[in-house]
């Protein structure tokens, strides 16, 4: 048997153009991309999603992958799957950040741990919403939604040397702003309990300035921090139900505006 250099370089490419965009959306969006999963893991992950995918994607180009059309579409496949993932990380973000707003209310901003999804330290009120908002990804079956909406990518944004548009890029800087809006309001009703309690404190040592508030102070402000965190939490599931629809939809907005 023989084969030319035009059939070996389809074949190629046919795995290798979707490989990058599927690999950069794994190393970048959460549960796949987390600091504590192994490199090896992460690369099996895409490598196994791109035998998948690609068999049923349409014609790629017969382009040389070490051209410069072939190094321009690398580039393009890239931003397309770190676009992707890093809208869906903004998600998590808004959680944690919603946690550290209530811990920092709540007198927990010096308590910080390692968060291994991304390898730093945060409190551990942040670090608690994460690892639940994390369990509620996987129960509600997001990741297979993630992997449905790379692999429809590859039809609204077909592989070639044309990538995310002007406009897909602005919506996605403009999603960044859904993290302070979603962080507001997961965190406003615990703040707004806690913001109550400090005012009482307030009165109280401005009518007794005797009284040692912040002996008192503390251990009451922690309790009655986490008992509004525990009869809050039936509203995070709706909250992060809204947000990921939203996500999703703006993900197929954004490699659909590319076109």
């Amino acid at each position: 048997m023989q084969f030319t250099s035009a059939e070996i370089s389809s074949w190629i490419g046919m795995y290798l153009w979707p490989l990058f965009r599927i690999a950069a959306m794994v190393g970048v969006a959460p549960v796949f991309g987390a600091q504590n999963v192994p490199v090896r893991i992460r690369v099996g992950i895409a490598v196994a999603l791109t035998l998948v995918i690609a068999p049923v994607l349409p014609q790629v180009p017969q382009v040389d992958p070490i051209s410069s059309t072939g190094i321009l579409i690398i580039v393009h496949q890239v931003m397309i799957g770190l676009a992707i993932g890093f809208a869906l990380r903004l998600v998590f973000a808004a959680f944690v950040l919603a946690g550290q707003l209530i811990g920092q209310t709540m007198g927990l901003g010096f308590a910080a741990m390692v968060d291994p999804q991304n390898g730093v330290q945060v409190p551990v009120v942040g670090q608690f919403y994460q690892i639940m908002v994390t369990l509620l990804f996987l129960a509600m079956n997001g990741h297979l939604v993630l992997i449905e909406v790379i692999a429809d990518s590859f039809r609204t944004l077909p592989v070639g040397p044309e990538g995310l548009g002007m406009g897909s890029l602005w919506s996605l800087v403009l999603w960044g702003g859904q993290v302070f809006a979603g962080a507001v309001l997961v965190s406003l009703p615990a703040v707004t309990a806690l913001l109550v309690v400090n005012i009482a404190f307030g009165v109280m040592t401005r009518a007794s300035p005797q009284l040692n508030i912040f002996a008192v102070g503390f251990p009451v402000t922690l309790c009655i921090g986490v008992i509004v965190m525990l009869v809050t939490l039936p509203v995070i599931l709706p909250q992060l139900s809204h947000i990921m629809s939203d996500v999703f939809a703006m993900m197929q907005q954004l490699v659909a505006g590319g076109r």
